[in-house]
C-alpha cells in the first residue's frame, strides 16, 4: 500500500517540478516586460507539452510567459544573415570557406559554431538537382 502512494506522489512532483521548469519567464528572466514581438517557438512547445499532459499547469505556463512577456523573442534579435554578407565565405570556384563562413557567422550572431566538428554532416549538391526542384543556382 504505501509503494504506490510513493509512486504516484513521486509522479506528480515530478510533473509539478516538469512544467515549472517549462515555463519562459524561468528560462529566460532578462525578457521579462515585453510586450509584443514573435513568439518563441521553443518557449511555446515546452508550454504546450504541460497543456498536452497537465491541462491547468500548462494553462498556467502559458498565462504567466503571456503576462510577463517572456514567451516573446528579444527585440531586434534575429538569428538569420543576409545573403551579401555569406557571399563572403563562398570562393571564384563556388566552394564555401569554412574559415570565413565560421568568422561571418560569429561577428554576425555572437555564437562560435563548431563547422570544423567531423561529426557535421555536410550536403553537396548540382545544378542538375536544383533545377530538378525549380530552383537557380546563385553562389
Amino acid at each position: 500500500m504505501r509503494t504506490p502512494s510513493r509512486i504516484i506522489g513521486g509522479v506528480v512532483v515530478a510533473a509539478l517540478l516538469g512544467q515549472l521548469t517549462a515555463c519562459g519567464a524561468i528560462f529566460y528572466p532578462e525578457r521579462r516586460g515585453q510586450i509584443d514581438g514573435r513568439i518563441d517557438p521553443g518557449i511555446a512547445v515546452l508550454d504546450a507539452i504541460g497543456l498536452l499532459f497537465y491541462i491547468i499547469p500548462g494553462l498556467i505556463a502559458f498565462g504567466v510567459d503571456f503576462t510577463t512577456g517572456a514567451i516573446y523573442l528579444p527585440h531586434g534579435k534575429t538569428a538569420q544573415v543576409s545573403p551579401e554578407k555569406l557571399h563572403e565565405a563562398v570562393g571564384v570556384d563556388g566552394k564555401v570557406d569554412n574559415v570565413k563562413l565560421q568568422a561571418i557567422l560569429e561577428t554576425e550572431l555572437g555564437q562560435r559554431l563548431p563547422l570544423n566538428d567531423p561529426r557535421l554532416i555536410q550536403h553537396r549538391g548540382s545544378v542538375e538537382q536544383l533545377a530538378a526542384y525549380g530552383l537557380v543556382p546563385a553562389a
